[in-house]
């Protein structure tokens, strides 16, 4: 199948439509975009169509373009990402970019899960008290990451020094790693995604590439997700990323 005929194909499954031939204002361009991400992309790497649209919708709500937000929350649900999943992905996105962008992508979803009669709030996701947030997180982290932010930053005088690790154990691993609706696999692949689309990351971006591993993704995963994201982020920073993450991948693993 020529390139053309897979974008077609693609394109039909995301979005139950056909890609622009010659509508529009820009349709050179929309044919260029379309045939880039559809024809090509998408058949690079082993990631199935699910976790493709799982890290767009990711790597779309980094970057707060709220309209592609809409549109691929929807092609996700069309190829079969539950609605949980969807949220789980785009709840994880706050500890790294932020409450408010956060809400932005929320907001978006809502909209597209309205449209489709899918009734909210979805069921709860939390499995632990908030008594124990910190604890349940810890016992997530520590296995990835160890204790690198405490040690890294105790320079910080007190309450600082204390306050910065605490916060990350219990906020971003103790709320959002604990719940249900996606694996510690899938969600160390979405943040490993969600730094590569972020600025000055190359020190977690390392980090958080061997703590996915850690998690049980491959190196071929991750590099196939790392490409899905590339004609959204730029051919700059998907360089500047394998660059940060060079080393381990060409270490010999078997992975």
């Amino acid at each position: 199948m020529g390139r053309i005929e897979t974008t077609e194909q693609v394109f039909e499954e995301l979005f139950h439509g056909t890609p622009v031939t010659n509508e529009g204002n820009d349709p050179e361009f929309m044919r260029i975009l379309q045939r880039f991400i559809f024809g090509d992309i998408s058949q690079t790497g082993t990631l199935d169509s699910k976790h493709r649209e799982l890290v767009t919708v990711t790597v779309l709500s980094v970057l707060q373009t709220l309209p592609q937000i809409k549109a691929h929350v929807q092609a996700a649900l069309n190829v079969s990402c539950t609605p949980v999943e969807l949220r789980e992905a785009i709840y994880q996105c706050a500890p790294f970019i932020g409450i408010p962008k956060t809400l932005n992508a929320i907001s978006m979803m809502d909209e597209v899960f309205t449209a489709n009669h899918i009734s909210l709030p979805l069921p709860s996701q939390e499995t632990r008290a908030d008594s124990s947030r910190y604890e349940a997180g810890l016992a997530i982290q520590s296995p990835l990451y160890g204790s690198e932010i405490k040690d890294a930053y105790s320079w910080l005088p007190e309450p600082y020094a204390s306050a910065l690790p605490q916060y990350l154990t219990a906020y971003c691993f103790g709320d959002f790693y604990t719940r249900t609706g996606l694996s510690l696999k899938d969600r160390e692949l979405l943040v490993f995604v969600m730094l590569v689309a972020m600025d000055g990351i190359s020190h977690p971006l390392a980090a958080h590439f061997k703590g996915a591993l850690k998690a049980g993704n491959t190196k071929e995963e991750l590099l196939a997700a790392l490409f899905q994201e590339l004609p959204y982020i730029g051919f700059p920073k998907t360089m500047d990323a394998l660059n940060c993450i060079k080393e381990e991948l060409i270490k010999e693993s078997g992975r």
